[in-house]
């Protein structure tokens, strides 16, 4: 990780200057009915009941954030598997003019050898880099997937699936909203190297 820090990731700031490119750190994540967050209030000798659907349903959710507040998402409800991943990198070159260097966790998705041919077929407008094994604090996008599944589904209960799709959305299309917010991801202590 040190290495990382201190060599690979100046490279990939210095190349992205020099090419006039944005630096995008992408995740992605699952989020059910059934997560719990924070505390609640139940009377001395009464456990608390939190009340539910009693169902288990789920939503999946690829993203990237800057350091300049910039938020691209995608909920969807299948398997994270490579056409997702394609449909999100074509979604997010659309979304932004400039080229994009997006650095990813080692998923096997995110190395899947139609995502490097993919990648290599748009390189005049998108990079693909890769965060060392077993470093999701290094990653700035799991601090938008922990205020997420805190605040969009957590301390609310969903009734059912399209009432928890639409939580999730319209939490996120406010985030988008409050580049402040997107910017705050990137002041965590393990992450600050990215920040200014």
């Amino acid at each position: 990780m040190a290495r990382w820090l201190e060599e690979e990731y100046p490279a990939i700031q210095r190349r992205a200057k020099a090419e006039g490119a944005e630096i995008h750190w992408g995740d992605e994540m699952g989020v059910r009915s059934d997560h719990q967050a924070g505390t609640s209030y139940g009377r001395r000798g009464r456990t608390p009941a939190i009340a539910g659907a009693g169902q288990r349903f789920g939503c999946n959710l690829l993203s990237s954030i800057t350091n300049r507040g910039h938020l691209s998402f995608m909920v969807f409800r299948e398997r994270f598997a490579t056409p997702v991943m394609l449909r999100f990198l074509r979604r997010l070159l659309r979304q932004r003019p400039r080229k994009v260097f997006l650095i990813v966790d080692g998923h096997p998705v995110h190395r899947a050898a139609a995502v490097r041919r993919w990648v290599e077929r748009h390189a005049e407008r998108m990079r693909l880099f890769f965060l060392p094994g077993y470093s999701p604090e290094m990653n700035h996008d799991e601090y938008l997937n922990n205020d997420v599944k805190a605040n969009a589904v957590g301390r609310r209960r969903p009734a059912n699936e399209p009432h928890m799709l639409r939580g999730v959305r319209g939490y996120l299309r406010s985030t988008q909203g409050r580049p402040d917010i997107v910017r705050a991801y990137f002041q965590n202590e393990h992450v600050q190297h990215a920040a200014g």
